[in-house]
């Protein structure tokens, strides 16, 4: 049985990078490309009529819709269509609205040819293509996401006092932090006492509570 061939449009203003683009698609046997697009409106009424596998679709093109708003206006009309954004921009605010709008992969133009080819392979087969600097930026903001944030109520606090909240964020008991610190009971108590105090808070949850976002 013969495999299917992955039919791929481009959507790109640039006369030179849509030519390019679309030969780089032609000249793998795996791929046909079915489709050129300038702009996103002649790109939302021809996409739904063609049968797209995997759609790469610029970012910045002419009149009043963006390669975002294509891909989220696609999004729904097209549901078996992968879109990849290809764009020479990297900045986190056009990222994360691509995969918000519905892009399943997001590389560079200046990601080598056969990367390229690649990503588009990648994206039909359930994948998620990214170049290198942008998973690195994706994955630094989830890894930041999830860290607990700290907010300016952490400054009223002495280093020692902050390294106390951080054992009690963390469930240790008074003995242990005692234990931890090479301190008396008496003393990490005392500490606490001016923890609650300073942050006018009552209570350990109430205190890790207002310094630590999200715990």
């Amino acid at each position: 049985m013969e495999k299917s061939v992955i039919r791929v449009v481009v959507v790109e203003d640039q006369q030179q990078t849509r030519e390019m683009l679309s030969m780089l698609v032609d000249g793998d046997a795996e791929l046909t490309c079915v489709g050129v697009y300038h702009d996103s409106e002649t790109a939302i009424k021809g996409i739904p009529g063609l049968c797209v596998d995997v759609a790469l679709v610029d970012i910045h093109l002419p009149g009043g819709v963006s390669g975002i708003g294509c891909v989220g206006m696609l999004r729904e009309s097209c549901p078996d269509t992968e879109f990849v954004m290809c764009t020479s921009l990297e900045d986190s605010d056009s990222i994360f609205s691509a995969l918000q709008a519905g892009a399943t992969g997001y590389i560079t133009k200046s990601t080598a040819p056969e990367k390229i080819i690649e990503a588009i392979k990648d994206a039909h087969m359930g994948g998620a293509p990214m170049s290198s600097q942008i998973a690195r930026k994706v994955a630094r903001y989830f890894a930041e996401r999830d860290k607990p944030q700290r907010n300016a109520e952490l400054e009223k606090l002495s280093a020692r006092e902050q390294e106390i909240l951080e054992y009690l964020s963390k469930g240790f008991r008074y003995k242990e932090i005692a234990g931890a610190l090479y301190v008396s009971v008496e003393t990490v108590r005392k500490h606490i006492h001016n923890i609650y105090e300073k942050l006018q808070v009552n209570s350990r949850t109430d205190a890790i509570n207002k310094v630590f976002a999200g715990k």
